[in-house]
């Protein structure tokens, strides 16, 4: 495999949009047929263990494991997160363990095969950009990014090593999610004209106005590691291991966290491009963290299966009448109530925590990824409907770790979740996640330069600054000189 690009152009092209192509000529790496590829763990404990478990048993050896968290340094095992961790260095007691995941796949090198990353939103593009860049196959948990400009050039590097990857976002590998996908682009619903999807997340505290009172990190925890690339902020247990999600700076709130899953059926049926336009409306952002609940709506311009006038997506997150407890540093709800469609959108049916509901000219069909079934309301038309053969590849065992597995050892071409896929996808994310920034601005988007029209101030949250020892084009440059 080739891994000499230009520097300087790597970056300078990188930092603009390269639409639907990719600005790179693909040199693919051939595919190892591998009985047992080798597989570093970033990220070890918590959501990272599942992944380890699900890699382990489809036929992965776990033979490295990265996380901030060191058991064997800590004084006493207390808490959620670290009794996790404690248990996956348990289950693989001869893996090489470190918690700069960069040294690791530096010291490796030709030993492991592949990677999975399960750290913070704000790590993802730095480990997996690093591990495609050494000719490591890549499944990176669900945001794909952080950022959008991030988003943008994680699929140009998959797209130029060739490596095989996929994003953690599971219902994709989802027998009944392909077929509701085939079943909308032959036209079940006619010419779709909105799609409304929803969570009751944010379940975290958001909507902070400070940070809390900074604590003495405990021996065991690299917290200058856990940071990395962002903006710095002092220890405290309120943080980390899990509202993170919280804060700007780390992770991506609400949206962010739970859009790449229940965002994914619409998004993957329309085949759209870049959505024309963003607009949020919501209560309780700050300057730290984002809203307590949201309402997301991204304009998108007509094809083939939309009406028209193109399509709306909408996203609803959060409880209402919900508070910030900064004395207990929890989200408070005065009521069960939370973001959903209208009465007339759901025409009858239970929002029940998270769900999509496709409109078309000729009815609804409301989808849900937890379900195997989806329930389909429509006029007479049906009846002339021809139902369609199925087209898309079904994921052996509806597992998207096997599917992953299935591509590096060249069973299929790619994981349907790729990151030629998830990366596009993760940028109109991502575009809400902007658009929580400015609140009740209708923000244009213009995708081959990869800025908001007349906004250039909004650049810094496309393309972010990052810290000292982790800047892009020491990332891009040292990898691939």
């Amino acid at each position: 495999m080739s891994k000499v690009i230009n520097r300087r152009n790597f970056v300078r092209q990188a930092s603009i949009a390269a639409g639907a192509s990719m600005v790179f000529s693909a040199t693919p790496l051939k595919a190892r047929r591998l009985e047992k590829p080798t597989l570093l763990g970033i990220g070890a404990g918590g959501k990272g263990r599942t992944d380890l478990e699900q890699c382990s048993q489809v036929g992965f050896d776990v033979i490295a494991l990265a996380d901030v968290v060191d058991t064997k340094k800590l004084k006493q095992i207390q808490g959620k997160r670290e009794k996790s961790m404690a248990q996956v260095r348990d289950a693989y007691p001869d893996a090489k363990f470190g918690t700069d995941y960069r040294q690791l796949i530096e010291e490796l090198g030709d030993k492991i095969d592949a990677v999975v990353v399960a750290t913070p939103d704000h790590h993802h593009f730095h480990a997996s950009v690093q591990a495609m860049l050494a000719g490591k196959h890549v499944y990176c948990q669900k945001p794909l990014t952080h950022g959008i400009w991030e988003a943008r050039t994680m699929a140009q590097v998959a797209h130029k090593t060739g490596v095989k990857t996929q994003m953690g976002n599971q219902a994709h590998a989802n027998d009944h999610m392909r077929r509701c996908v085939e079943l909308i682009r032959a036209g079940i619903v006619g010419k779709v004209s909105e799609i409304h999807t929803w969570t009751n997340r944010p379940i975290w505290p958001q909507g902070f106005a400070r940070p809390p009172e900074p604590q003495k990190v405990p021996a065991g925890i690299d917290w200058k590691q856990w940071v990395g690339p962002a903006p710095w902020v002092d220890y405290s247990p309120v943080i980390a291991p899990f509202a993170w999600r919280g804060w700007w700076n780390y992770g991506t709130g609400a949206l962010g966290d739970m859009a790449c899953h229940i965002m994914d059926l619409g998004y993957w049926a329309m085949q759209s491009k870049a959505p024309l336009s963003v607009v949020a409306e919501q209560q309780g952002a700050t300057e730290y963290s984002p809203p307590i609940n949201s309402r997301i709506t991204w304009d998108f311009a007509a094809n083939q299966f939309s009406s028209e006038r193109g399509f709306k997506f909408h996203w609803y997150d959060g409880y209402l009448n919900a508070s910030f407890n900064r004395a207990n540093w929890e989200l408070e709800k005065a009521s069960e109530e939370y973001n959903h469609p209208s009465a007339d959108v759901l025409d009858g049916m239970d929002f029940n925590n998270y769900g999509c509901v496709v409109i078309g000219e000729h009815g609804k069909l409301f989808f849900h990824r937890g379900r195997e079934d989806w329930v389909l309301h429509a006029n007479n038309r049906i009846e002339a409907f021809q139902w369609p053969k199925e087209s898309l590849p079904r994921a052996t065992d509806q597992n998207s770790y096997q599917e992953w597995l299935d591509a590096i050892q060249g069973h299929i071409p790619q994981a349907e979740s790729n990151f030629l896929h998830s990366g596009p996808f993760t940028e109109t994310v991502l575009l809400g996640v902007l658009a929580q920034r400015v609140p009740g601005q209708i923000l244009e988007w213009d995708a081959n330069t990869m800025q908001i029209k007349g906004r250039p101030e909004l650049d810094k949250w496309i393309r972010r600054e990052y810290a000292e020892g982790w800047k892009a084009e020491q990332l891009l440059g040292a990898a691939l000189s």
